[in-house]
C-alpha cells in the first residue's frame, strides 16, 4: 500500500507527429476511451486531459493534436495552425513529456518534435510505439541506439499500447518524475471533458473512419442538443461541411452513409456513457470553416 507522503501526481504532455499512436497510448493508460482514433493524421484535434490513477500515483495525460512542419497550402489553414498551437501549448505547465515515436522510423517530423521539448526544461520519455508491428525484431535494439545517441531522454520505452505491451514498466519510470502530493482528479474521473463534448468527438471519429480518403479535414460536429430523458440521452448533432458536394457525400445513397456513422457513433457513446442513446443528424455546409478562425472558435475550438 503507498503511503500518502510517497504518492505521485502530475501533468504529462503526451508530444509526437502525427499518427503516431497517441491517443492509443492515453486511451491505453487510462483504461477507457477518451480520445479518438482513426488511421488518419491530425485526427485529435482539442487539447484535453486523459486521467489515468494508479495505487502509487496519478497521472494527467495532456493529449494533443500531432506536431507537424508548416509546409504547403494545407499547414497554412487555421485549422493546422490551430492545431500546432495547442501541441505547443501543452507543455506549459508540465511536469514531464511523453515524446512517442513509431518504432523503426525516426524522420524529420521527429526530430522537429524533438527539438520542440529541448527547451521545455522537463524530463522527456521516449516512448517507441507500435512494436508489435516491426518485422524484424532484431532491427529494434540498433534503432534504440541510434535514436538515443546525441539526444537526452530519461528513459526509452519500446511499447503497444495497441496490445498494452510494455505499459507497466512506461508507469513505473514516468511517476518518480511527478511530485509528492495528493490526487489531482477524483479516482472515478477519466477526462476533463464533458459528455457532450465526448459525443462530438465520436461521432466525429466516425466521420474520419469512413470518409477520410474523401474528407480529411473538411467536417467537424457541433451538439446542438444533449439531454437526459430518464435512462436515456437524447443528442442532436449536426455535422459541417464546406461544400454541398462534400453534404452529399457525408449523407450517402438515400442517406445510407450519414445511418451507418450515425450507429456506429450511437454505439460508442452507448458504450462510454453507460446510456442508452437516442442521437440524431443533420448535416449542414459553412463555406471555408477550417480557415476561418471565428468558425472554428463558434465550433468549440478554444484558443490553446
Amino acid at each position: 500500500m503507498t503511503s500518502p507522503s510517497s504518492y505521485r501526481a502530475g501533468h504529462v504532455a503526451v508530444i509526437g507527429r502525427p499518427n503516431v499512436g497517441k491517443s492509443t497510448l492515453v486511451n491505453a493508460l487510462v483504461g477507457a476511451k477518451v480520445s479518438i482514433v482513426s488511421n488518419r493524421p491530425q485526427t485529435t484535434r482539442h487539447r484535453l486531459l486523459g486521467i489515468a490513477t494508479f495505487p502509487q500515483g496519478q497521472l494527467v495525460l495532456v493529449d494533443t493534436p500531432g506536431l507537424h512542419r508548416d509546409q504547403g497550402k494545407a499547414s497554412a489553414s487555421a485549422m493546422h495552425r490551430w492545431m500546432n498551437r495547442a501541441a505547443r501549448g501543452a507543455l506549459e505547465g508540465v511536469d514531464a513529456v511523453l515524446l512517442v515515436v513509431q518504432a523503426g522510423r525516426w524522420d524529420e517530423e521527429d526530430g522537429a518534435a524533438y527539438e520542440v521539448l529541448r527547451g521545455a526544461g522537463v524530463p522527456v520519455v521516449l516512448v517507441v510505439n507500435q512494436v508489435d508491428r516491426l518485422r524484424d525484431k532484431a532491427a529494434l535494439l540498433p534503432y534504440l541506439a541510434e535514436v538515443s545517441r546525441e539526444r537526452e531522454f530519461t528513459s526509452v520505452h519500446p511499447v503497444s499500447a495497441l496490445k498494452r505491451i510494455g505499459l507497466e514498466a512506461l508507469v513505473d519510470s514516468v511517476l518518480p518524475l511527478l511530485p509528492q502530493q495528493d490526487a489531482l482528479y477524483g479516482e472515478d474521473e477519466i477526462t476533463d471533458r464533458s459528455q457532450r463534448f465526448l459525443a462530438a468527438e465520436l461521432l466525429r471519429e466516425q466521420l474520419m473512419r469512413l470518409l477520410g480518403a474523401e474528407l480529411p479535414y473538411a467536417t467537424t460536429v457541433e451538439i446542438e442538443r444533449f439531454e437526459e430523458d430518464g435512462a436515456m440521452y437524447r443528442i442532436g448533432a449536426v455535422i459541417w461541411v464546406e461544400r454541398e458536394g462534400q453534404k452529399a457525400i457525408v449523407i450517402g445513397k438515400g442517406g445510407t452513409r450519414l445511418r451507418e456513422i450515425g450507429t456506429k457513433a450511437r454505439q460508442q457513446m452507448e458504450r462510454l456513457f453507460d446510456h442508452k442513446v437516442f442521437l440524431e443528424t443533420w448535416v449542414r455546409v459553412r463555406e471555408g470553416w477550417s480557415d476561418d478562425e471565428a468558425a472554428l472558435r463558434a465550433f468549440g475550438y478554444e484558443e490553446p
